[in-house]
């Protein structure tokens, strides 16, 4: 799909009762992971030439994925349509086993972009399998990543796809019950989904740490601040993305008075703005920052000026790239190889 520009001057500047300003969540956008995946590709593209493939989306954002394959990425959806030899990148959601064993019966070369946190998960899930639990896996049907988790030992997990069907579901033994997640979940629907699950269940087990990301509840934590104070929060990130729409629930929960999610700017519509004197803006973990400034440049000439930035944490982690993308052609190591270019909120 092609990049819709911004279209500047297209908004209004209409008078409202009070003084217009924005609210600008920090954190916002990029995650560790995501950078590392992105850039993954890149230098990718970079060693081995075009096109390099990718399985699924690389992270859930239309406009990175359009950027990608400008440089010559080829998105596919299975391993089977990759030409045998080539190289593949897996995604930041991770893969099942039979995807990693069915691209090595392909001969392809493989490059693992999954996300450090997801793959935290997969490990959780292998033990617990070891140890013969039964693992409730919170997450939504469908995601790539809850297929992968899953994939580590299918035959001993259950999905757990809301708090109404913690009500619903059964289990081999109720004494050997353990839950895990998915990492970008609403960290208040998930530990709802927790509080049902073991009212029927005593015994149920915790992970030895937190699923759901760092980055994920940084960024709901920095909305729910924003959204007390917002008539209106317009949320940057693509439909596919979990953790994008779980921020558009969050602002809605936490006061925001209307609440909408785009993917880019020119989509936020004139009626959105009526009467709001303060417009929230956040954006998902997979969107890069520019989208973000598209976005407030647009609500400038809608007269909201005044961007006041609501910080409500500091995030400093990087993540390593994948091994076989760490040397350049020369043999050094690659400046990126031990940290990305990770767009911090500023």
């Amino acid at each position: 799909m092609p990049r819709i520009p911004s279209a500047r001057g297209r908004l209004k500047d209409t008078p409202v009762h009070g003084h217009k300003r924005v609210l600008l969540a920090a954190p916002r956008g990029y995650c560790a992971g995501v950078d590392r995946a992105v850039v993954a590709v890149e230098k990718a593209l970079e060693h081995y030439g075009a096109p390099v493939y990718v399985r699924k989306q690389i992270v859930h954002n239309i406009h990175v994925v359009t950027e990608l394959e400008k440089q010559g990425a080829i998105f596919v959806d299975e391993v089977d349509e990759v030409p045998p030899g080539s190289h593949v990148v897996f995604s930041a959601h991770g893969v099942a086993p039979s995807v990693v064993n069915a691209a090595a019966e392909r001969g392809l070369q493989a490059i693992d972009a999954t996300c450090p946190l997801v793959t935290k998960v997969h490990r959780e899930a292998v033990r617990f399998a070891r140890d013969d639990m039964h693992i409730l896996l919170i997450g939504h049907e469908g995601h790539e990543e809850v297929e992968g988790t899953a994939g580590e030992a299918p035959e001993h997990t259950t999905l757990v796809g809301s708090p109404d069907e913690a009500d619903t579901i059964t289990v081999p033994d109720p004494d050997k019950v353990v839950w895990l997640s998915q990492t970008t979940l609403s960290v208040d629907e998930t530990m709802e989904t927790v509080r049902r699950l073991r009212a029927r269940f005593p015994n149920l087990q915790d992970p030895p740490s937190d699923d759901i990301c760092y980055a994920t509840q940084n960024r709901q934590v920095a909305i729910k601040k924003v959204a007390q104070e917002s008539d209106l929060v317009i949320v940057v990130g693509s439909a596919n993305s979990s953790n994008s729409v779980r921020l558009v629930e969050v602002a809605l929960e936490y006061g925001a008075k209307a609440a909408y999610r785009v993917d880019y700017a020119s989509e936020v519509k004139q009626e959105w703005l009526d009467d709001a004197v303060t417009v929230g803006v956040t954006s998902g973990a997979s969107v890069p920052e520019e989208l973000v400034q598209e976005l407030l440049g647009d609500l400038a000439d809608a007269g909201y000026g005044d961007v006041q930035q609501v910080k409500t944490a500091e995030e400093d982690l990087v993540f390593s790239l994948p091994k076989e993308l760490r040397k350049t052609r020369s043999g050094a190591t690659d400046e990126r190889a031990l940290g990305g270019r990770v767009g911090r909120s500023s």
